[in-house]
């Protein structure tokens, strides 16, 4: 099992926080529209005990990669901490079909556009999703590595958002009175 140790920071705009990368040093390494379908039970439990169950589809270029995670619970930290066990799978259908078998339905599709770099042994995700805007999403080995990070592209006073993205979007759509659960760039 790993820990997936992370902060997020909403932004104004990413093409400024990209130029601070590139002043740091840090490596542009790829471009990829993310494609998440969150699965639960007819209960909510996953949603309601603070976990995730999600399939993925990432498309960089012409490449596709399919991964099936368990996200869970957010564990006492400074920053947004939770075991999270990942796997790639080879086909999006037959592993939804599988999660349907468990008894998990989908409950929440979007799509999300990052950018990802690496600064020392931080991975540093720009991402836009639709009906949220823009953000920046930090992931290290430990809360330090985070927190410099955050003081080198001048990020450290603003507010950390605990929030998953999936809790982000279903809010949102909530907010504006859908009852669809996809946010979609178009």
């Amino acid at each position: 099992m790993n820990l997936e140790i992370e902060a997020k920071v909403k932004v104004e705009s990413l093409d400024e926080i990209a130029v601070r990368l590139n002043e740091l040093g840090a490596e542009s390494l790829y471009e990829v529209l993310q494609t998440d379908t969150y699965f639960d039970d007819a209960a909510q439990t996953l949603f309601a005990s603070d976990c995730g169950l999600r399939l993925r589809i990432q498309t960089t270029g012409q490449a596709q990669k399919i991964i099936l995670t368990y996200k869970g619970p957010r564990q006492k930290s400074h920053f947004k901490s939770r075991i999270e066990i990942e796997i790639e799978v080879s086909d999006f259908e037959v592993a939804a079909q599988l999660l349907n078998a468990l008894g998990f339905k989908k409950a929440l599709v979007f799509e999300k556009r990052r950018q990802v770099w690496q600064l020392s042994d931080s991975a540093v995700c720009l991402d836009e999703l639709p009906l949220l805007g823009s953000f920046v999403e930090i992931e290290a080995p430990g809360e330090e590595p985070i927190a410099e990070v955050l003081r080198k592209l001048k990020l450290a006073d603003m507010s950390h958002i605990n929030e998953s993205y999936a809790h982000l979007i279903r809010s949102k759509l909530a907010e504006i009175g859908s009852d669809k659960r996809k946010a979609f760039f178009s």
